[in-house]
């Protein structure tokens, strides 16, 4: 993990601090990095900006000031517009999203708000804006990684690393 550590310090400029507090068990650190990589990550029929906005309308429901900072960051720098990720961060609902946008948060939200109200309907209505059954699962996938990963920045008090506040801005 340190070469790992390294490459996000030559990538970034800094550890993220989620990072660091998952140091203190080398095992949960990779596990967490792993799954947060093939989410975030790796291949998908979601774009890097879907997958953050999943990341940033999770974490408002949750309130979870470590996620709305870093991942709002994210959403500003994947779209370009400092405006959505603001408005994603205090209410998605507000944001001129498209027809495909809109039916992803309404369906992560609900998943993480109300999970056992999820029938068939709610992934009928992803797969008329345009989602495929792969893409269900990832974007069920991240809601629900995102709900574990605020929950535990919550409990332990995570803080975002300060610079988050200042990107694409």
């Amino acid at each position: 993990m340190t070469a790992y550590f390294q490459k996000c310090q030559d990538k970034l400029g800094f550890i993220p601090n989620v990072l660091v507090a998952y140091a203190f068990d080398n095992a949960k650190l990779e596990a967490f990095a792993a799954m947060y990589n093939d989410l975030m990550l790796a291949p998908s029929g979601l774009s890097k900006l879907e997958r953050e906005m999943i990341a940033v309308a999770v974490s408002a429901q949750n309130r979870c000031y470590y996620c709305l900072t870093a991942h709002g960051a994210a959403v500003r720098q994947y779209s370009g517009n400092p405006l959505l990720g603001e408005q994603i961060v205090m209410n998605y609902r507000v944001a001129k999203l498209d027809k495909r946008q809109r039916a992803m948060l309404d369906f992560a939200v609900k998943l993480t708000n109300t999970p056992a109200e999820i029938e068939e309907h709610d992934r009928e209505s992803l797969r008329r804006a345009g989602f495929e059954d792969r893409d269900i699962w990832d974007i069920a996938a991240i809601t629900g990684f995102f709900n574990m990963s605020n929950r535990v920045a919550s409990a332990t008090d995570m803080r975002p690393n300060p610079v988050y506040h200042e990107q694409a801005r």
